[in-house]
């Protein structure tokens, strides 16, 4: 399927861009009605493809692409949410309580008999016992037979134990539906690319914030604090999470933050993770405090080589394989294997979740390659350990892949390393 936004682009074929956030009169920017269209559509296909009579969802960005719905924070995870998507048929929800009224109201692409009240147990508060999950699969299964699909498998995601044990005792056959949504939900709309490009629009504005408030002094926590209400003042939905990692925390990367101190000469990282109408940055940058050493230099140049020659090979066709040949070794920056060193020369997707395809890493693209398409959007990211020992550079970019090559969405400078408050 050819993405929206190559009918819509311009001639460069570049996507669209990081337009205002309002929907105005004098300009197109994101069509919320043309999205919902795009994704339930897409799903719709997904299903008319496979095995299964039906999807049932329980993975909440899933549940949000077929039925345009969104209840997050502390509801979101519990695993009582879920979705019914049967072939030929319109999505199906089950929502917490009152969510349910709140949709009706104000979510009319949601068919009256479609949008039900539901709870499962809230991962187990509730025991099985209680005879929720008993009542929903006798539920379900009925809404099967009525569609007629009952002798069809059922496509799940991802399960609580005990509701799928529930599901196989009532006589349905489950197979897993997760790469097909996974799938379905790889090319971005014009749409999701305009929105995935706010919310990094917005991560560079909270880099600036962040240079500024950079210098010895400040705590690793209180570039969090900055970060996270800098990001909901600018209208985000969701601040998942923010690494803020510094000094001899650099190296190994940990992949969190603490309350240390920043001192004179640090090397400082920090990722931004974070969601606009759903759809999520991963957005990494690096910083020297006051001043840089050559051992900090030379370890950020070699994590620069590393994106460029990464993101100087991404193009529709190329196989993530070829991206991923790009980066070194495991054993090249000090680590005994691939798995080891996971998650430091990587490639994830971006969109209504934070990891989607393609993962492109040695561990997994060498052997079992996808191939790039245009419409993907993807974060790249290179992590080098600076030879003091203790500092490290880390850097990541979002692209959008485009019939020419990657379009960059993150805009804050990266090419050298930044030093702040320069002394």
């Amino acid at each position: 399927m050819t993405p929206l936004w190559r009918e819509q682009s311009t001639a460069t074929e570049k996507p669209p861009m990081a337009l205002g956030q309002m929907a105005v009169d004098y300009e197109m920017r994101v069509d919320f009605p043309r999205l919902r269209d795009y994704r339930i559509g897409r799903a719709k296909a997904a299903l008319e493809s496979s095995e299964c009579g039906a999807f049932l969802l329980f993975d909440f960005y899933n549940i949000r692409y077929t039925t345009q719905s969104w209840v997050g924070g502390a509801l979101g995870d519990k695993m009582t949410r879920y979705s019914l998507l049967t072939k030929g048929g319109e999505p199906m929800l089950w929502d917490f309580g009152s969510a349910v009224r709140h949709h009706k109201l104000y979510s009319p692409w949601l068919e009256e008999g479609n949008n039900r009240p539901g709870m499962l147990g809230m991962r187990g508060a509730i025991a099985p016992s209680a005879g929720l999950m008993e009542s929903a699969v006798r539920e379900i299964k009925g809404l099967l037979e009525d569609a007629g699909v009952a002798n069809l498998p059922v496509g799940l995601d991802i399960v609580e134990p005990a509701f799928l044990f529930e599901m196989q005792r009532q006589g349905l056959t489950v197979v897993d539906c997760q790469q097909l949504m996974l799938d379905a939900r790889q090319i971005k709309s014009a749409d999701e690319i305009m929105l995935l490009n706010q919310a990094a629009a917005m991560v560079d504005g909270v880099y600036q914030d962040i240079v500024e408030a950079l210098k010895p002094g400040v705590r690793e926590n209180q570039i969090v604090a900055l970060a996270s209400k800098r990001l909901y003042e600018m209208g985000s939905d969701q601040v998942e999470a923010i690494n803020s990692i510094s000094g001899e925390r650099c190296n190994p990367h940990p992949h969190n933050f603490t309350d240390r101190i920043i001192r004179p000469g640090d090397q400082a990282f920090f990722d931004i993770i974070h969601s606009f109408n759903g759809y999520r940055t991963c957005y990494y940058r690096t910083f020297a405090v006051g001043a840089s050493t050559s051992s900090q230099r030379d370890a950020y140049a070699k994590a620069r080589e590393w994106m460029d020659a990464a993101i100087a090979t991404v193009k529709a066709g190329v196989g993530t394989d070829d991206i991923a040949r790009r980066w070194p070794k495991a054993e090249e920056f000090g680590f005994a294997n691939e798995l080891a060193a996971f998650g430091l020369q990587f490639g994830h997707g971006l969109g209504l979740g934070l990891h989607e395809r393609p993962i492109i890493s040695r561990l997994n693209s060498l052997d079992n390659p996808i191939e790039v398409q245009s419409g993907m959007v993807f974060a790249l990211e290179t992590y080098c350990p600076a030879s003091d020992g203790y500092s490290g550079a880390r850097i990541e970019e979002e692209v959008v892949v485009t019939p020419s090559g990657a379009h960059v969405l993150t805009k804050f400078p990266s090419q050298e390393l930044f030093v702040t408050h320069e002394y």
